[in-house]
């Protein structure tokens, strides 16, 4: 937060002196740090410096072909770096898959699909009532089988996130599922509450980030408020009159303020760079009038 709040006043310099803090104190550093790190580095000048976090981001996961995709990076890098870059990829990239568990990654992986797959076939039902009715009849006892198997592995093995597993989407996609079932579902449930301390004591050891606490408790919240809140103003905008309940809900967990998520939006704009925000929210987060 310190960084990115420095990143918003445009101390650019500074901000990465915060970051190779953070990479100092912390044995795991997330993907995304080293993104930023990079580009920052690169964009005071600091083009070794940005070669090395570079180097490290791959070796965290970053694919070669999103790094192509990255239109800042394409302002910095010469012809040769791009040569450089892609004959260290493999065993740079080969670092990575040393170290997450790949064999709990295809295991997660069949969970998300087989998610994915049902969310699908409930999305496509355009009747609104035989899309409820499906929901009720298919979802619960497929979400608490789910549920189940990710307890499981939280006690075997930890939480199989961008630590274990190099992603840090799935289980929150899933979680967030079984969160949206909808009012007499959410109200009864007792699977998440059991599972919330968990994610609280993954968060605190550093081995996930805020974001995958945030959606599946926002959908939770938003669903038991019957839509009337949002604790983390992602599923209902927030409005002058509860962004300061918002903010500090945020800032218990160690998210960002809203104000901050959207400063950083101004200098995405200006300077090119990304800082890797959830998508699930296009560009700024829009504070409406009470």
């Amino acid at each position: 937060i310190v960084a990115e709040e420095l990143i918003s006043q445009e101390k650019y310099e500074d901000a990465l002196t915060q970051y190779e803090k953070l990479f100092n104190e912390y044995d795991f550093i997330f993907l995304r740090d080293y993104k930023i790190a990079s580009q920052l580095s690169f964009l005071i000048g600091e083009n070794e410096k940005g070669f090395i976090y570079l180097k490290k981001a791959i070796s965290n996961g970053w694919k070669l072909t999103n790094i192509k995709e990255q239109k800042f990076l394409s302002k910095y890098l010469l012809d040769s770096d791009w040569k450089n870059i892609e004959k260290q990829y493999k065993d740079l990239h080969k670092q990575f898959l040393n170290r997450i568990d790949t064999t709990l990654k295809n295991r997660v992986q069949l969970m998300i699909e087989k998610d994915q797959k049902l969310a699908y076939e409930a999305y496509i039902i355009e009747d609104e009532d035989k899309q409820e009715k499906f929901i009720s009849e298919n979802f619960p006892e497929h979400s608490e089988e789910q549920l189940v198997n990710l307890i499981e592995i939280f006690e075997t093995n930890g939480y199989p996130g961008e630590f274990l597993i190099g992603n840090h989407v799935w289980v929150s996609t899933i979680l967030s599922h079984h969160n949206s079932q909808g009012l007499d579902y959410v109200r009864k449930d007792t699977l998440f509450d059991f599972i919330r301390p968990k994610l609280i004591q993954f968060l605190n050891k550093g081995y996930i980030s805020p974001y995958e606490i945030a959606l599946p408790e926002d959908w939770r919240k938003t669903v038991l408020s019957d839509w009337n809140e949002s604790p983390y103003g992602y599923l209902n905008p927030p409005s002058t009159a509860n962004i300061s309940q918002i903010n500090k809900t945020r800032k218990a967990i160690g998210l960002r303020s809203v104000d901050l998520r959207n400063k950083l939006i101004d200098i995405e704009v200006k300077t090119g760079m990304s800082f890797y925000l959830p998508d699930w929210v296009d560009g700024k987060i829009k504070i409406e009038e009470k």
